[in-house]
C-alpha cells in the first residue's frame, strides 16, 4: 500500500478556520489579560516607590527595584502576545507563537538580574546602615502590593494554561514569586518593628533575592527548550498512556512521534502502521480515530501529522489483528508503546533487530 501523509484538523475541510479561529481568540484573550497585569504593576511599582521614600528600608527599595522588572518584562509580554496573535501567514508557516518563548527568555533573565542587584544593595546596607523610618506606613504599603500580584499572577497563571502561553505563565509566576518575596519582606519589616534590629532589613531582602534568582533560572530554562524545539516529556508520557489505553486493531505499529508547541498550538506528526491491504479511504479511517483521540485529550489547538505505512511481513508477529485473511506468521506479542520506542524513526518488531522507516515505492 503506498504511504498516506495526512493532515488532520476537525471537521476536516472547515477545521482549519476552526481551529485558527480558535486559537487568534485565546491569543487576543491572552493579549489582554497582559495588558491589565502591565497596567497593575506600573501602579504598584508606584506605590512600592512611595513605601520606600517613607521608610528608607533597603528592603522595601529591593522589592521596588523587582517592580521594574515587572513593567519592563510586562511591556515584553504585551508585544510577544500581540505578534503571537497574528494568524500565520506565508512568511510564519506554524503561526508567531514561539516570540512567547524570547519573551519569557529575557523575563527570566530581567527577574535574574533583578535578583543580583538585591544581594548588592543589601549587602551594601550592611556594610553602610542607615536609619529607616515609618514602617507602619511601608508595611501596609507593601502588603497591600503583596495581596494584588497574588491575584494577577493566579490570573495570568490560569489564563496561560488554559490558552496554553508560556508567556502568561511565566509573567504569573514572577507576580506569584514576587509576592512571596514582599510577603518575606513584610515579616522582616515587622520584626525590625518589634527588636529595633535594623540589620534584618538586609538579611530578609537578600533571602528572598536568592529565591527570586532561583525562579528567573527556570524561566530562562523553559524558554531556551521551547526555542530550541526540547522535547516536552510530560506531554509525551501522557499521550503515549492514551493511545496504549486506547490502541485499535488495524494501529499495528507507531513510531516516529513528535511534539512540537508554538505558543498555543500544539504541532504532533508520526509514522502510523496499518495493514497493507486498506484503500485509502479505509487508512483516512483508521488516522481519523487517531485523531479524535488526540483531539479529546488536546482540544482544538493540535495539528496532527500522520503518515501512514502499511504492514510487512515481520508485522504480523506483533499484530493483534483477529480477521486477517493475509497473515504470514502468527500473532507472537503485542509491543507496547512506550516513550523510547515510540519516538526512534524505526519500525518495531520482535527480536531485537532494527528496521528503519523509509519510504516506500
Amino acid at each position: 500500500m503506498p504511504s498516506l501523509s495526512y493532515l488532520y484538523t476537525p471537521e476536516r475541510h472547515s477545521a482549519g478556520r476552526v481551529v485558527n479561529r480558535t486559537n487568534l481568540q485565546a491569543a487576543r484573550h491572552n493579549l489582554r489579560v497582559q495588558k491589565g497585569v502591565t497596567l497593575i504593576a506600573i501602579v504598584l511599582f508606584a506605590v512600592k516607590i512611595l513605601a520606600w521614600y517613607l521608610t528608607s528600608s533597603v528592603a522595601i527599595l529591593t522589592d521596588a527595584l523587582e517592580s521594574i522588572v515587572n513593567v519592563v518584562a510586562g511591556l515584553i509580554g504585551v508585544y510577544s502576545l500581540y505578534v503571537s496573535a497574528k494568524p500565520r501567514d506565508q512568511d510564519h508557516p506554524y503561526g508567531h507563537g514561539k516570540v512567547e518563548f524570547i519573551s519569557a527568555a529575557i523575563e527570566g533573565t530581567l527577574i535574574t538580574v533583578a535578583g543580583f542587584i538585591i544581594i548588592y544593595e543589601c549587602i551594601d546596607n550592611l556594610v553602610h546602615p542607615h536609619q529607616i523610618d515609618k514602617l507602619d506606613y511601608g508595611v501596609l504599603l507593601v502588603a497591600f502590593t503583596a495581596v494584588i500580584n497574588y491575584i494577577s499572577g493566579a490570573l495570568c497563571i490560569r489564563t496561560g494554561k488554559k490558552n496554553n502561553s508560556l508567556a502568561l505563565i511565566a509573567s504569573g509566576k514572577h507576580l506569584q514569586s514576587d509576592t512571596w518575596s514582599t510577603l518575606g519582606i513584610v515579616a522582616g519589616l515587622i520584626l525590625i518593628m518589634v527588636t529595633g534590629i535594623g540589620w534584618i532589613d538586609s538579611v530578609v531582602a537578600m533571602i528572598f533575592a536568592f529565591i527570586i534568582i532561583f525562579t528567573g533560572y527556570r524561566i530562562v530554562r523553559r524558554s531556551i527548550a521551547g526555542i530550541m524545539d526540547e522535547a516536552d516529556l510530560e506531554l509525551l508520557k501522557k499521550m503515549v498512556v492514551m493511545l496504549n489505553q486506547h490502541r485499535k486493531p488495524n494501529w499495528i505499529d507507531l513510531h516516529n512521534l513528535r511534539i512540537i508547541k508554538y505558543g498555543g498550538t500544539i504541532h504532533v506528526d508520526c509514522h502510523l502502521t496499518v495493514p497493507w491491504y486498506l484503500n485509502v479511504h479505509e487508512a483516512h479511517r483508521e488516522i481519523d480515530e487517531l485523531s479524535r483521540l488526540v483531539k479529546e485529550d488536546y482540544g482544538e489547538a493540535v495539528e496532527l501529522f500522520v503518515h501512514s505505512d502499511g504492514c510487512l511481513d515481520f508485522s504480523c508477529r506483533i499484530c493483534a489483528k483477529e480477521d486477517c485473511s493475509v497473515r504470514l506468521h502468527a500473532f507472537e506479542k503485542t509491543v507496547e508503546w512506550t516513550m523510547e520506542n515510540i519516538s526512534s524513526n524505526t519500525k518495531h518488531q520482535l527480536g531485537g533487530e532494527v528496521v528503519e522507516d523509509v519510504e516506500e515505492v
